[in-house]
C-alpha cells in the first residue's frame, strides 16, 4: 500500500470539485446468494440426494428442515465456517474518498491497518468530486467508495447519470453537517428574511440538498423560487462565502468549522437540529463487484465496521482527529478536526458549544432512511414517475448483511430496519410514504 493516499492524478494532494424515468434493475445481494448456497449444501449433506430431499421438503417444508439442522448446528456458524475457507477473489482494491470529515472511519481503517488485517491491500484515492466518484465506481476503476447517502439510490435508478446498480453497505456517519451563514448576516437569523439568498450544496443527490430544502420549506420559503441553491465544490464553500458569492451553505462540519476558524461566517444550526441521527455519507460498492468478489466485499465491509466501532468511542475521537487532519488525508488544522469529532466548538458568534453527537458513526443503513430520501427526491422532482419505495430501499440499503457485519464488530444491531423516524419534530412512517409526501404544502410544481 502506498505511503500516502493519492489524488486523481496519482500524486499526494488534490482538491475536490462537485458534479456539475427511474428504472431499477438489480440481482440478489451476493451475501444472500452465498447464504442460499450454504443452506442448500446443508440440506443436501443431511438429507441426501434429490429424491430424499424432495420427500423431506414436501413433508416438512424448507423452513422446518433448516430449523431442524439449525437446532444441531446453527446455519450462521456454517456460513461463517464456509466464509473463512473461501479465499479473497481480489485482495488489491482501489477505494475513493472525498476530503470531508464524514470519511473518518475509512481513513482510520487505513491508518490502523484494519484493511491489511483483513487480508486486503487497499489504496485510498483522494477524489476531486462526487461526479468523479460516481464515474469511477461505474467504470470499475473503484471497487468501492465513500458516497453521499442518496447517491446509490440515484445511481441504481439512473437519475443524474447512467443506471448502475449500486449498494450502500454501511453508513460512514450520521449528523456531522452545519448550516452556515456569512458573517454579514449575523443579524438575519430569521429564515423568513432570507428571500433572495444563494446557498451552496455539494451535489443535487445529497442529504445536504434534501435537508436544506426541507428546512427552508418548513420556514415557509420555496427552495426553487425564494432562494437559489447551487452546486459548489465543498472545499470552495468557505472562500465563496467570504467572497459574497454565497450567503450560506449546508455542508460537512470540517468546512463549517473552517469557516468559523477563518472568521468568514457562523454556524446558524447543526444538521442534527433538523434531523437528529440523519444519514450523511455511506460506504458504497457496485453490485458487479459484489457479485464477482463476494468474499473480498465482506472482508472490506468487516474492516470498515471495525473502524466504525473504533471511532464511535469518545475516548478515540482525539486520536481520530489527529489522523484525519494529516496532509495526505484532509490536510486540516487539528483543532478544527477536534472541534468536529469531539464536539466542543466555537460557533462564530462568540459562543462555545458542547455537542458530543455533533457527528456520529452509527453504521446501520436503515431502509426507512432511504424511503424518506426518495420521498424528498420525488418532492423536488429529482426523480419522477411512480416509486416503489421499499423495493428500491431494500435493493440499495443492505440491511440484512449490515446486521451480520455489525454483530461481528460488536456494534448494536437494530431489530427493526424500517424504524419510524423523527424529522423536523414530525414522525415519518415509511409505510405511509405517499401520504407523507402529499402532506407538504410546498413542493416542486
Amino acid at each position: 500500500m502506498p505511503e500516502t493516499a493519492r489524488d486523481t492524478t496519482g500524486q499526494p494532494g488534490g482538491s475536490q470539485h462537485s458534479e456539475g424515468t427511474p428504472a431499477l434493475t438489480s440481482s440478489a445481494p451476493a451475501d444472500a446468494s452465498f447464504s442460499a448456497h450454504v443452506r442448500d449444501s446443508a440440506l443436501h449433506a443431511v438429507f441426501g440426494g434429490s429424491p430424499a430431499r424432495r420427500s423431506v421438503l414436501k413433508l416438512l417444508g424448507t423452513s422446518a428442515a433448516l430449523a431442524a439442522i439449525g437446532s444441531v448446528m446453527p446455519l450462521g456458524d456454517l456460513e461463517a465456517m464456509a466464509e473463512e475457507k473461501l479465499p479473497l477473489e481480489k485482495p488489491e482494491l482501489t477505494v475513493g474518498f472525498i476530503t470531508i470529515s464524514c470519511c473518518t472511519p475509512l481513513i482510520v481503517a487505513d491508518k490502523l491497518d484494519l484493511f491489511k488485517k483483513a487480508g486486503l491491500d487497499v489504496e485510498l484515492v483522494r477524489t476531486p468530486g462526487w461526479g468523479i466518484v460516481r464515474e469511477r465506481v461505474q467504470s470499475g476503476q473503484y471497487e468501492a467508495a465513500q458516497m453521499l447517502a442518496p447517491m446509490p439510490l440515484a445511481m441504481s435508478l439512473g437519475v443524474g447519470g447512467p443506471a448502475h446498480p449500486t449498494a450502500l453497505a454501511l453508513m460512514q456517519n450520521v449528523n456531522g453537517n452545519s448550516l452556515v451563514l456569512a458573517m454579514k448576516h449575523k443579524d438575519r437569523r430569521d429564515p423568513k428574511s432570507w428571500k433572495g439568498f444563494t446557498f451552496g450544496v455539494a451535489a443535487p443527490y445529497s442529504i445536504h440538498n434534501l435537508l436544506l430544502r426541507y428546512y427552508l420549506a418548513e420556514q415557509g420559503l420555496d427552495p426553487d423560487k425564494d432562494v437559489t441553491i447551487k452546486v459548489v465544490a465543498a472545499p470552495e464553500m468557505p472562500a465563496n462565502l467570504n467572497a459574497g458569492i454565497l450567503d450560506g451553505f449546508l455542508a460537512p462540519d470540517n468546512l463549517a468549522q473552517m469557516t468559523v476558524h477563518n472568521g468568514f461566517g457562523f454556524i446558524h444550526m447543526l444538521s442534527r437540529d433538523i434531523w437528529a441521527g440523519h444519514p450523511c455519507c455511506g460506504f458504497g460498492a457496485s453490485e458487479a463487484f459484489i457479485e464477482k468478489a463476494p468474499n473480498t466485499y465482506l472482508a472490506l465491509m468487516r474492516a470498515f465496521a471495525e473502524a466504525n466501532a473504533h471511532v464511535s468511542k469518545p475516548e478515540n475521537r482525539k486520536e481520530a482527529a489527529a489522523i484525519v487532519a494529516q496532509p495526505k488525508y484532509l490536510n486540516a488544522p487539528v483543532e478544527v478536526m477536534e472541534a468536529v469529532l469531539i464536539g466542543k466548538f466555537q460557533d462564530g458568534l462568540g459562543n462555545e458549544r458542547t455537542v458530543p453527537d455533533r457527528i456520529g458513526f452509527e453504521p446501520f443503513p436503515y431502509p426507512s432512511m432511504a424511503v424518506w430520501m426518495l420521498t424528498q427526491m420525488k418532492r423536488w422532482k429529482l426523480i419522477g414517475g411512480d416509486v416503489n419505495y421499499k423495493q428500491i430501499a431494500d435493493k440499495v440499503f443492505r440491511a440484512a448483511s449490515a446486521q451480520k457485519l455489525l454483530a461481528e464488530a460488536g456494534l448494536p444491531v437494530p431489530a427493526e430496519p424500517y424504524a419510524k423516524l423523527t424529522i423536523g419534530g414530525k414522525t415519518f412512517d415509511p409505510d405511509g410514504a405517499d401520504a407523507y409526501l402529499n402532506s407538504f404544502a410546498i413542493k416542486a410544481s
